[in-house]
């Protein structure tokens, strides 16, 4: 009797296609963890953000533009992480 906590496209798999999904989660997770990483350095760039709007002369406010790189970096990371960790995660 197959697994009906599984999605329906994901019953009948060979063991070479579990791998391969596993893989594409397992990668998924790590996206995840490196989005997670660049938040927790985005939290600290933001203390230096406003500052660095106030004070900085011209066109030069290097901490603004590194919490922007942060944040894109953060949603492209998050997206892609969300996206191949889509399914039922395997249980050990």
């Amino acid at each position: 009797m197959p697994n009906s906590l599984l999605p329906p496209e994901e019953r009948n798999l060979t063991p070479d296609q579990v791998e391969a999904l596993d893989k594409r989660r397992e990668l998924g997770h790590t996206f995840l963890v490196i989005a997670g990483q660049f938040a927790t350095i985005a939290t600290v760039l933001l203390l230096w953000v406003g500052q660095d709007l106030a004070y900085s002369p011209g066109w030069k406010h290097p901490m603004a533009y590194y919490f922007a790189l942060a944040c894109v970096l953060i949603a492209g990371f998050g997206i892609t992480g969300l996206a191949l960790r889509s399914g039922t995660p395997r249980l050990d």
